[in-house]
């Protein structure tokens, strides 16, 4: 490998150079015609027919997802061997994106293409790939993932779904009940998981839908994505055959765990089609509005509203394709080593558990960000039912629900780190407990002349020393009931995750200019530069409401001086820089960045 790759969780105490990332800018040209596949497909088979799909037409959103499989979109992730195309986590990742764009039918499509399809790829032995990846790749059949049970949400080992082993030993006998199952209403095959007998940890089945006593609810009435089917099923009595039983007996909960890490980064990637569809449609209005005589897209107001999309979307663009990468990197490395195809995989895809939560909670929070006010940039119309906005609204409030709640993966996002580095990934404790122990000394004087790059390097150098100070401070004070102390670890997580994302965007940024020349990188620099001033303040808010949280008054002073030392950004004409992004989406009349 030519390029320096972190563990997951280690960039909070390594620093890596912005030729050693991955960029957007770099796609190449199959994979800029994958994705133009997937925007035509939505062109002319998912957008002229969404307002019949959101009337909960089962055999409609079938059908359209169907067409999908026979254009081969549905096989991007599976390997040749089982009629897909084999492609890059990279290009996976930016078909997720596309598709993002597509309503409720990214949701059904999504569903059916990752949880639905992908449990059987990564854990289900050559028969079972045989008989039913190569059929889901192709969309010949749907699939359907089946975890939640009204018991058992966040906590889904929690559920009470058993199997049993049958007298004749041929079948597993499965009762219990999901809810909120994607696809529920249309999927031909189910991932279903159950305790075995007593078992204390789920196993998965893979399930058919024509097996007597799979009972399938009508669809629920949901606020958004109304055209994806989401029903309750109900299993009475079912036989499953012995062979149907997915992986090893007891492996159901880390198989659920590890795709829902998949399903996170995903989802990372599925907002942000969404948000881009949302920017379009509001620069559209906004350059065709008019009131007081012009056109609103010139008001100073419209065009911060404007700006702001763009900034967190292009940052949270630059997150997902740069851990992207190094999960393509990873899964290479497990392959090189004699991994299955499968295991490799989803074990590089998990590997990047903390990234994962940080993309999800990050992605989903600007979309709700990006949305809300795209419908405020169309004033009144953007609550009528006749703009797209109206739907995308609705739509994009469930994405913080999804693969976990925010408020869980908030918490993964720490947990996790800290798990990592007390495996031995990274020496995350050595390092907070040093610069806890130095806070009198600690400054943020600059080390001589500093170019652009080099700044906002240390500025975001500065971020990571202020929450490894914190994570000591919380350690030392709560100890191993750090796990209750909740806000204190969501005010980490949030430090976390918008230093995660200012550093892809600096180093997005410095690889730009580095393809394109420094003309070309201006506009990002703006780009950089709002962000970073923000994500500063954010970062001191959080950071205090933490100490304050687990100081004493003694330690808060010399806590808190730290805190703000470490989280301060040199002023940024914001107005000028946002005005100037905002220009070039009003001037694009679409999103171009």
């Amino acid at each position: 490998m030519d390029r320096k790759v972190l563990k997951s969780g280690e960039f909070l105490v390594e620093r890596i150079d912005a030729k050693d990332i991955f960029i957007p800018e770099e796609f190449n040209e199959e994979q800029r015609m994958i994705a133009q596949t997937c925007q035509d497909f939505l062109e002319a088979e998912v957008y002229p027919n969404m307002d019949k799909v959101d009337k909960q037409d089962r055999e409609l959103m079938k059908s359209i997802l169907k067409k999908s499989g026979e254009l081969g979109l549905m096989g991007i992730s599976i390997p040749e061997e089982y009629n897909g195309f084999g492609q890059s986590f990279v290009t996976q990742m930016l078909a997720a994106e596309t598709i993002g764009a597509g309503y409720s039918f990214s949701v059904a499509f999504m569903a059916h293409c990752g949880i639905g399809t992908l449990p059987i790829m990564y854990y289900g032995n050559e028969e079972q790939r045989q008989k039913y990846v190569t059929k889901l790749a192709t969309g010949e059949l749907i699939g359907a993932y089946c975890l939640t049970e009204p018991g058992a949400g966040s906590d889904a080992n929690a559920g009470k779904t058993n199997a049993r082993l049958s007298e004749d030993g041929k079948h597993y006998i499965l009762n219990g009940q999901k809810m909120w199952i994607t696809n529920a209403g249309f999927a031909d095959v189910q991932t279903v998981f159950a305790k075995i007998d007593n078992d204390r940890v789920l196993s998965a089945f893979i399930v058919e839908k024509d097996f007597p006593g799979v009972v399938i609810n009508p669809d629920e009435h949901k606020m958004g994505i109304k055209g994806s089917s989401t029903a309750q099923i109900f299993y009475n009595d079912v036989k499953v055959p012995v062979e149907n039983l997915l992986g090893k007996r007891g492996e159901g909960f880390r198989i659920a765990l590890s795709i829902l890490h998949m399903g996170r980064i995903k989802l990372g990637g599925n907002v942000l089609g969404a948000a881009k569809k949302a920017i379009n449609d509001s620069v559209k209005y906004a350059n065709e509005r008019k009131q007081f005589g012009v056109l609103i897209s010139t008001f100073g107001a419209i065009k911060h509203k404007l700006a702001e999309q763009v900034i967190r979307t292009f940052a949270a663009e630059a997150a997902n394709y740069r851990v992207s990468k190094d999960i393509d990197d990873l899964i290479e490395k497990y392959k090189s080593e004699g991994c299955d195809k499968g295991r490799a995989t989803i074990d590089g895809i998990s590997h990047y558990a903390v990234e994962a939560a940080i993309l999800k909670v990050y992605g989903s929070e600007v979309l709700d960000f990006v949305i809300d006010e795209a419908v405020q940039i169309h004033g009144g119309m953007g609550y009528s039912a006749e703009m797209a906005v109206e739907k995308g609204y609705r739509d994009s409030r469930i994405n913080r629900i999804f693969e976990g709640t925010n408020e869980i993966n908030r918490l993964l996002v720490v947990d996790t780190a800290m798990k990592r580095a007390m495996k031995g990934d990274f020496n995350l404790y050595g390092k907070a407990e040093e610069l806890y122990n130095s806070i009198d000394r600690i400054s943020d004087a600059k080390t001589g002349k500093e170019g652009y790059y080099q700044e906002k390097t240390r500025q975001i150098e500065n971020f990571k020393k202020a929450i490894l100070i914190v994570i000591h401070g919380a350690s030392k004070k709560f100890d191993k009931q750090l796990v209750n102390e909740q806000e204190v670890l969501n005010n980490l997580s949030d430090m976390i995750t918008e230093t995660y994302v200012a550093e892809s965007l600096a180093l997005r940024t410095e690889k730009i200019e580095s393809l394109k020349g420094s003309a070309a990188a201006g506009l990002y620099q703006d780009i950089l530069n709002v962000f970073v001033y923000d994500a500063a303040e954010k970062l001191r808010k959080a950071g205090l409401d933490a100490v304050y949280s687990f100081a004493s008054p003694e330690e808060a002073s010399a806590l808190a001086r730290v805190v703000e030392t470490l989280t301060r950004a040199d002023g940024v004409n914001v107005k000028d820089a946002r005005r100037r992004i905002a220009d070039r989406l009003i001037g694009d009349n679409c999103y171009r960045f």
